[in-house]
């Protein structure tokens, strides 16, 4: 038994939103009282119930539109879409489920709607990109739209999308005054369920064409523009910044230098030869790393496959070590900060990683003392970015509120 939730994997994914109830996000209540309806059903109950609840928030919000309570309309749609986008983590993998693509259209419906009724509309972006769009929004600085603010652009991770993004860190950072721009890239939201667009690892070559955009928008300072990574994304942050001299920060949270650390393989009872030799690693290899946990089934074989755009362990494996900074760590160079949280394993290379940087750099750390000691600081997301914005006020030579 989970915190809310019967099943553990279902408690992974629908405790999430606990990070966003500073935000506009869902209540605690509303989380328990969905956890009690999903009870000890399976995945399809569980992306019932968080239907069922964004269906009831859409609708409360049509009927706050009919009655002219705009403010209160934006608001509950804004939540729907947390549901939504909450209910369909378990159905990942391919062939994509259709519920699943079903799910993602509600889910960015409602967020849409509710970003259209704010009191400065926001208007989804389309983002060039190698032949086609990616999807993104800009969020202007609150109370202070029509200014030339900072930009903080935003980086997804593995299985996040911007719906997630808005509510952990983008409402958040315009609350301090930052115009900030989040988009989905290959591997993410739009991109991979409607595109099909795998995850890269030169994330570089991702980042540029978003600058290239950013710079292009009203009201933004082009000499400070900073780059913020959360989950795979401080990966991803890292590494877009190796190959984007134009950023003026960067922040990675956690610091990540790989995605599947070289040292990972002896962890998992691999060898190198036996991932670069013929052929396909043996049934046998996959459930000695994968095991019987649920949670590695789901990480591995149904988002790691499909993210990734490999249908075997050896192609998974090979794709993950790819998402490295391996020889590029030096060309970073711009003020870059790194967070590790206390119980967050995927940070705890963050150290090594600030040794190796030699550009501007500062390390910040989470405790559980805190309640922020778990992967992006989750059930204390508010104090989280706080404190990152308040390393970039400094950075950037910025003090907004």
């Amino acid at each position: 038994m989970g915190l809310f939730f019967e099943n553990a994997l279902h408690d992974d994914f629908g405790c999430w939103p606990l990070g966003y109830t500073g935000t506009g996000g869902i209540d605690v209540g509303l989380i328990a009282a969905i956890g009690r309806a999903v009870g000890n059903g399976d995945d399809a109950a569980y992306l019932a119930a968080w239907t069922a609840a964004g269906d009831r928030l859409a609708a409360e919000a049509e009927a706050a539109i009919a009655a002219g309570r705009r403010h209160e309309a934006s608001a509950l749609f804004l939540q729907a879409s947390c549901c939504y986008v909450t209910s369909y983590h378990p159905l990942y993998g391919t062939p994509v489920d259709p519920r699943l693509v079903s799910a993602f259209r509600a889910q960015i419906a409602a967020f849409d709607r509710g970003l259209a009724l704010r009191p400065v509309p926001v208007a989804p972006l389309r983002i060039p990109y190698e032949g086609t769009t990616l999807p993104g929004y800009l969020l202007p600085a609150e109370g202070r739209e029509g200014e030339v603010r900072p930009l903080v652009i935003l980086a997804n991770g593995y299985d996040g999308t911007v719906t997630e993004m808005y509510f952990a860190s983008a409402v958040a950072v315009a609350r301090r005054g930052y115009h900030c721009l989040f988009f989905d890239g290959p591997g993410q939201g739009e991109p991979l369920i409607e595109q099909g667009l795998t995850m890269r690892p030169d994330w570089e070559a991702v980042i540029r064409p978003v600058v290239d955009f950013a710079l292009d928008l009203p009201n933004v300072d082009r000499t400070r523009i900073a780059l913020m990574g959360w989950s795979l994304g401080g990966y991803l942050a890292l590494r877009g910044a190796s190959g984007e001299p134009r950023l003026a920060a960067c922040i990675a949270d956690p610091g990540l230098r790989a995605a599947l650390p070289p040292e990972a393989l002896s962890k998992l009872g691999l060898s190198a030869a036996e991932l670069a030799g013929p052929g396909d690693l043996p049934e046998a290899m996959f459930d000695r790393v994968v095991g019987s946990s649920p949670r590695m089934r789901w990480s591995v074989l149904q988002r790691g496959y499909w993210v990734l755009g490999v249908d075997h362990l050896k192609g998974f494996l090979a794709a993950s070590m790819a998402l490295t900074l391996e020889g590029r760590v030096g060309a970073i160079t711009c003020p870059t900060l790194l967070t590790a949280a206390e119980s967050d394993p995927l940070s705890h290379g963050a150290p090594a990683l600030f040794d190796e940087l030699s550009c501007p750099k500062a390390l910040l750390r989470f405790t559980a003392a805190e309640g922020a000691g778990e992967h992006c600081e989750m059930r204390n997301r508010t104090l989280a970015v706080r404190r990152m914005i308040d390393w970039l006020d400094t950075t950037l030579g910025e003090r907004v509120q």
